[in-house]
This record gives structure tokens, C-alpha cells and sequence, in this order.
């Protein structure tokens, strides 16, 4: 999952649940190669290796959060936050008496990257800092830029200083192609936020957007929070499952794999249980979006949201939808059916299939059938083989080496989070990724990739070194082993990985549209290719090594293990059919023909086949309906895309050079720089509308969720 999300015009990338795009490969020849690092280390062996901590230096200078001198202590932020302000006035005044021209579109993206550069990060510490100090300082930073970018996206003066250069066609033409398309991103980010109305509804504008931040922070805060329970209502012999505190037990989560139907019927009806306050909060977010949608001239908040989509509208979004449910429909029945007669066999008093039940069931179906028991696997996938692996296939395919990079003193909020430095064979360093890869206490449970900091071309010829973050929640190295992945963790490593890779190579010239920042039903395609080569025996056969004996895993291990991703796959991707029309529903007409909750059980029975369990709501853990409101198919629509560059590109071969370099060139290399269509194109992909209505057969294979509720 892609973390980044837009708050209007100006900030094309805070952290929170987006995808983007690359930059022009012609940049690279104008930018120094840097120097290579004598501190740099093998990404493998140090990631199967405990951190050692710091050396103790009682006057070493501390350097702060990402290096970031100010963020040595939780009140940098509102230093840092007050600096980008104070820029931004300045970068302002310049905007509106700069004489139209390129200078103006630059202008503009330093703009955008002042505020960027302390919101993006500010977005991801509030979230994943484990002092709540660090946490509260930057959601009052968050909340400060963004009522900011808000009035900026209403200024009419700024708006008129970019409106006279867009009106100017002699000027416009002699603009290169990405320079004339950030211009117009800048101008329909204006049109969006309500730029066209008058003074009252601009600041009416204004506030509702503010507004929408504030819910949404509170309402993805409420997705995570854990449920109680007085441990008397559970029976004795399940409550060991669940954390005790006094005389209640914590629900942190679904225990969507426990083996005991009823730890998971009871995880699902305690986790799941409605919260009148997070409902207020979903309810108030839905409502005020389509108020600010109405304003600003859209029928619905989807129809606002899908503009520059590759779908465009929502009604080329449910046809796609209601079209792949019709193809899934009978394996989905034969997929229930299937898992009804294993729980059957295991539980012969209460066979009905009920929500919790899918995740274990067809776990246990994999299993007998192909005999993929994880722990059969685990020993070959430590994490550091696993990440030498992903060197490998780098380095083969795009020239480009991972190397760990000790970080200073107080540039990581956690010891044991690594930063690896991103180099390139002939161009050098390309930027860095900082790894929070393992579980501790109050992080979010979700797999995800964060801007830190977006690349771009500044004035003195240097290049702006992209920074992100991957956040993963695995188990922690034991006094005998290293970290050991599952094959669905080593995945979901492949798949946040492509993300950071797609921000390294991203190397537009403009921030507002480097790496990551491009429209979101084509952002998961780099991710979900990744995918692909994590499937594929002639990539794993390069890494997944024993982590004892150095044996290599089977080729039968690995053949089993794909073959068994078949299994239930259509029920899989059902239920991504049913979030995604859900998404669509709640952010379609209103007010909406009924509570969120009944539009739920609904919808359910319709694109899912399961039956509603009664006193749950599950959209209020649905914590998509924040980063991906209306969007949340765009998972479904990069499968197919993702799907048809493998085929056409890497299934002959995994590790062809010139299939990488093209695939930079093509598609990463252009970031938010170009249009999506165009860079997936081909003779039998024509439009949008023909990739929603005929390509829904390279989506009906095996789907991974990346979504386990």
C-alpha cells in the first residue's frame, strides 16, 4: 500500500495512501554522479543481524528526525513548520509578480515543495512515532500546513498569476510537455478546490477542506484503536488468545488465521463492534465531502475524486466493478463451497461459513493440497536473504545496488529501523529508504510506503534526493535465527519495495509530480509487479537460501506454493469487489438512502455472498475510505495493467536488461509528468473505457489482499 496523500494543490504528496509515478531519463545526463560511500555495507548481512545501538558519544552532535537539524526534539516541528511558512510568503509575492513564463511553473513547485517537504514528514512521524510527544507536534503540523494549502488553493491572485500563463498559447506552446502539464496539474488542483467561486464560498471552500483533514485524522486514528471486553463474557478457555488488562481483554485485531472458530468469531464481533464516535466521524467525513464537492461545482464527491483518473468517472468505475463480479460470480460460489465442506470436516457442529471464517479456511485448503505449510518455508526467506535478492533483481534489471547506511544519532525514531542508500551503476546515488520493518508496540498494523521528501531539479543544476519510508510490521530476529518471513510477508516486501523504487526512479524535474505522485488506479502497478517477480522461480531461485544450511529452496517448494494462490482466489478478489463498490456507494449520491451500516449489510450480500453479522460495522475499520475515498478499485484496475507489463516485458526473461531500462523509460521515468494512458498504451488498449470493459480477464487470476479485514 502506497502511503501519500494530496491535500490540494500544493501538497502532491503527504504521506498517505497514494501511488506516483517516474521522471524523464533526460534529467540524469545534467545531474553529477555522487560519489560512492566508504560507510556504506552489504543490504543483506545487515538485515539478518541484530543493530547494535549506538556507540556511545556523550558530545556527538544530534542531528534530528531524517537528518532534519530542527527535528532533534518534538518542538522542531513547529520551527520547521513555521519556516516553511514564512518561505512561502515570500515564494508567494514572487509567484504573482514573476512575468509569466517557466519560471512561473517553477516557482510554483518550490511552492509546493516548501510545504511538502515538512508536511510529508510531519504526516509520517504522527503516525509511527513511538513518543507521543513527536506524535502530537506533528499533527499540529500537519493541521497548520494543510489550513495553509488550503487558502493557497483559494488565492485568486496566485490563481491569476498562473491563469495568465496557461491563456497565453504562444507561451504555452513553447513549453516542454512536462513543464505545460505541472502547469495544468496546478491549475485543476485551483478548479478543484473552488478557485471559480466567490469570496464567501472560496472561504467556505476553505474551511470544509480543513474540516475533512481533521476527520480524517481522527477517523483513521479510530481504525487501529483496540476494543474491551470484561473477560467474564468470554469463555475461559479462549480468553488466553486475547491480551489481559484487569479484568477486561483487548481486541487488537480480527485473528483472521487462529485455527479455534470461535477466538475468531469472537475477534470479529468485539473488533468490529460499532463506535458511535468513530461513526460520527466516517458519517460527518462522507457528508462533508460532498458538500465541498457540491461547492465546487461535482454532482458527488467520486466524480470530483476520479477527474484525471485513468477511469475519469464513477460510472466507468462500477461498470468495471459489476462486470468483474459477474465473470468471479460461479468461482466465487464453488470457492464458499469449497471452504463450507472444510470447516465441515473440522467442525461438523457448525459448518455455515461466516465472514471470519475465509482467511483460515482457504489457508487450510492451500495447505492440504500443496502441502505450503509456512514453516516449511520460513527458514529459506530470512529477511536478509530476501532483501539480497531484491539487490539482485535490481541490479540486473536496472543497474541500481542497495547498500546499508549507518544513520547519525537521531536521524531514526526507532534503533532498529534501517536506511539504505540507493545507487545507481552510472549515476550514482539516487536517493534513500529508511526500513521500519519490524513490530513494536502502537505502530500501525499496515504495510505501507511513505514520502518523505520528493525529488526535483533545483536552480543550481543539482538534483533533490528523493526520501521515503517502508513500513512493515514483521517479527523480530530471536537469539537463533534472523527474521523469517512467510511467503505472503516476503510478497508484501516485493510489493512495498516497488513503491520506493518507483519514488528513486521518479526523477521528474518538478517535485509536484516526482516518483509517487501520479493518479492512484495507476499508482500500484510498479508494486503490483513486483509482485509478479516474487512469484516467479527463476527470481526466488536467486535468494531463498536455508538460513542454516545454505540449501537452496526446491523448485517443487516453489511450484506449490504458486500453484496454491489459485485456490480461493476468486473469493479473494471478490471481496476487493465489494470494498471497492462500498467506496463508490459511500462517496456517490447523497444524502445517502440509508445508515452506513445498512448500506454495508447490503452491499455485502450483493458483491460478496457472506452474510452481515448483526451489532458489527466493519467500514468503520476501513481505514481506505481516508487515503483511497473513491479510489479504492484502483488496487483491481493496477492488477490489469500490471499484468499486461509483465507479460509483454519480463515473463520471458526476469532479468532482462533492456526489458528494465525500457520499463524505467517508459513508465517510471515520467512521474506525475505524463498521462497514464499513454504510457500503458498499446494496439489493443485504447481508452479507458475499452481497459474497464474488456480487460477485467487479467484480473481473474490469482489476487493477493493487501486488505486482510
Amino acid at each position: 500500500m502506497l502511503c501519500a496523500r494530496r491535500l490540494g494543490s500544493l501538497a502532491a504528496g503527504l504521506a498517505a495512501l497514494r501511488p506516483g509515478r517516474a521522471a524523464r531519463g533526460s534529467l540524469g545526463a545534467g545531474i553529477q554522479a555522487r560519489r560512492v560511500s566508504t560507510s556504506w555495507s552489504p543490504v543483506g548481512a545487515a538485515f539478518n543481524v541484530k543493530p547494535q545501538g549506538r556507540r556511545l558519544d556523550l558530545f556527538g552532535e544530534r542531528r534530528g528526525l531524517f537528518g532534519v537539524p530542527e527535528l532533534n526534539a518534538p518542538e522542531g516541528f513547529y520551527i520547521a513548520q513555521e519556516e516553511a511558512l514564512r518561505k512561502t510568503e515570500l515564494l508567494v509575492e514572487r509567484a504573482c509578480s514573476t512575468p509569466p513564463g517557466p519560471q512561473t511553473v517553477l516557482i510554483f513547485d518550490e511552492l509546493s515543495d516548501a510545504l511538502c517537504r515538512v508536511a510529508d514528514l510531519a504526516d509520517f512521524v504522527k503516525i509511527a512515532h513511538p513518543e507521543p510527544a513527536f506524535r502530537e507536534a506533528a499533527e499540529e503540523t500537519c493541521r497548520s500546513i494543510g489550513t495553509m494549502v488550503e487558502k493557497l488553493n483559494t488565492n485568486v491572485e496566485l490563481y491569476q498569476s498562473l491563469q495568465k500563463l496557461l491563456s497565453d498559447k504562444k507561451l504555452m506552446d513553447s513549453l516542454d510537455v512536462e513543464t505545460r502539464r505541472v502547469a495544468e496539474l496546478f491549475m485543476f488542483d485551483f478548479e478543484i478546490s473552488g478557485i471559480h467561486l466567490d469570496e464567501e464560498k472560496r472561504k467556505r471552500a476553505v474551511d470544509l477542506n480543513v474540516k475533512i483533514l481533521d476527520l480524517s485524522s481522527k477517523f483513521l486514528m479510530g481504525t487501529n484503536f483496540p476494543n474491551k471486553i470484561e473477560k467474564h463474557l468470554l469463555p475461559d478457555h479462549i480468553r488466553h488468545n486475547f491480551v489481559r488488562d484487569g479484568d477486561h481483554v483487548v481486541v487488537d485485531g480480527l485473528h483472521a488465521e487462529a485455527p479455534n472458530d470461535l477466538v475468531r468469531e469472537a475477534a470479529y464481533r468485539i473488533f468490529l463492534h460499532p463506535n458511535a464516535s468513530q461513526l460520527k466521524y466516517l458519517e460527518e467525513l462522507l457528508s462533508n465531502r460532498d458538500l465541498l464537492a457540491k461547492l465546487v461545482g461535482y454532482s458527488t464527491f467520486s466524480h470530483r475524486a476520479l477527474q484525471g483518473t485513468i477511469a475519469q468517472k464513477p460510472e466507468t468505475v462500477m461498470q468495471f466493478l459489476e462486470k468483474l463480479s459477474d465473470k468471479l460470480c460461479e468461482r466465487t460460489i464453488k470457492d464458499f463451497e469449497m471452504m463450507r465442506q472444510m470447516k465441515m470436516k473440522l467442525n461438523p457442529q457448525n459448518s455455515e461459513l461466516m465472514p471470519w471464517d475465509p482467511p483460515y479456511y482457504s489457508g487450510v485448503i492451500r495447505a492440504e493440497r500443496y502441502n505450503i505449510e509456512p514453516s516449511l518455508y520460513c527458514p529459506f526467506f530470512s529477511l536478509g536473504a530476501c532483501m539480497e535478492g531484491l539487490n539482485i533483481l535490481f541490479n540486473k534489471l536496472l543497474g541500481i545496488s542497495l547498500y546499508a547506511e549507518q544513520p547519525a544519532k537521531g536521524e531514526v525514531w526507532c534503533e532498529d529501523v534501517r536506511k539504505l542508500a540507493v545507487v545507481h551503476e552510472s549515476e550514482g546515488l539516487l536517493g534513500y529508504i529508511y526500513c521500519d520493518f519490524f513490530q513494536r508496540a502502537d505502530k500501525p498494523y499496515q504495510d505501507c510506503h511513505f514520502t518523505i521528501r520528493g525529488g526535483r531539479l533545483k536552480e543550481d543544476g543539482d538534483y533533490q534526493l528523493p526520501v521515503v519510508v517502508l513500513m512493515l510490521n514483521l517479527p523480530h530476529s530471536s537469539r537463533n535465527s534472523p527474521t523469517l518471513l512467510t511467503p505472503g510477508m516476503m510478497e508484501n516486501l516485493f510489493h512495498e519495495m516497488g513503491h520506493a523504487m518507483h519514488s528513486m526512479l521518479g526523477r521528474t524535474r518538478y517535485q509536484h509530480v516526482t516518483g509517487t505522485r501520479c493518479p492512484t488506479d495507476f499508482a500500484e502497478v510498479p508494486s503490483i509487479l513486483m509482485e509478479y517477480f516474487s512469484n516467479d522461480y527463476r527470481v526466488v531461485n536467486q535468494f531463498a537460501r536455508h538460513y542454516q544450511t545454505g540449501q537452496p529452496l526446491p523448485k517443487n517448494m516453489v511450484s506449490r506454493l504458486c500453484e496454491s494462490k489459485k485456490v480461493c482466489a476468486a473469493a479473494d478478489m471478490q471481496l476487493q469487489v465489494f470494498y471497492a463498490t462500498l467506496d463508490q456507494i459511500y462517496h456517490g449520491e447523497h444524502p445517502l438512502r440509508k445508515p452506513t451500516t445498512d448500506i454495508l449489510k447490503e452491499t455485502q450480500e450483493k458483491f460478496y455472498g457472506l452474510p452481515y453479522v448483526p451489532n458489527t460495522a466493519w467500514q468503520l475499520r476501513f481505514s481506505h475510505l481516508v487515503g483511497y475515498g473513491a479510489k479504492y478499485y484502483s488496487y483491481l484496475m493496477s492488477r490489469a495493467v500490471a499484468s499486461m507489463v509483465w507479460k509483454e516485458c519480463f515473463l520471458q526473461d526476469p532479468f532482462n536488461r533492456a526489458a528494465g531500462e525500457r520499463y524505467r523509460r517508459e513508465m517510471l521515468a515520467h512521474g506525475g509528468g505524463k498521462e497514464p494512458m499513454l504510457m500503458v498504451q498499446g494496439p489493443d488498449l485504447l481508452s479507458a473505457t475499452f481497459i474497464f470493459s474488456n480487460h477485467t480477464d487479467k484480473i481473474t487470476k490469482p489476487f493477493k489482499s493487501h486488505h486482510v479485514l
